[in-house]
C-alpha cells in the first residue's frame, strides 16, 4: 500500500491538512477544483445574501452534478470502447474466414 500523503491547502480562505493515500499533487488538484466551484458560485451576487447552509448545499449540488455528468461520460465513452472492440472482432473474424476461403482456393489451384 502506499504511503499516507499529507497536503496543505487552502479552501475557500481557509488553510486545511488533507491526507491521504494519494499523491500530493493529486490532494492539490483536489483543493483547486472545490476553490473553483466556490469561486463559480461567489461570481452570482445573489449567492452571499444565502444562510450558510444553503450555500454548503449548493456547493454540494453542484459537485453531485459535475459527478453525476463524469459518470454518464464514463459510461458513454465505455459504450464506444464496446462498440469498437465489437467491430474489431467482427473485422478479425472478417479476415480469418477470408484467409481461410483463400487458401482453399489456392489449395484447389494446384
Amino acid at each position: 500500500m502506499n504511503e499516507k500523503t499529507d497536503a496543505q491547502v487552502v479552501i475557500g480562505g481557509r488553510t486545511y491538512t488533507l491526507s491521504g493515500y494519494e499523491s500530493e499533487e493529486y490532494l492539490l488538484r483536489v483543493a483547486e477544483y472545490l476553490n473553483g466551484k466556490i469561486d463559480e458560485l461567489r461570481a452570482d451576487p445573489d449567492y452571499g445574501k444565502l444562510p450558510v447552509d444553503m450555500r454548503q448545499l449548493l456547493l454540494n449540488l453542484n459537485i453531485a452534478d459535475d459527478y453525476f455528468k463524469a459518470v454518464a461520460k464514463n459510461e458513454e465513452l465505455q459504450g464506444l470502447v464496446d462498440k469498437k472492440e465489437n467491430d474489431l472482432y467482427d473485422i478479425k473474424h472478417e479476415l480469418v474466414a477470408a484467409q481461410m476461403k483463400l487458401q482453399s482456393a489456392e489449395k484447389k489451384k494446384k
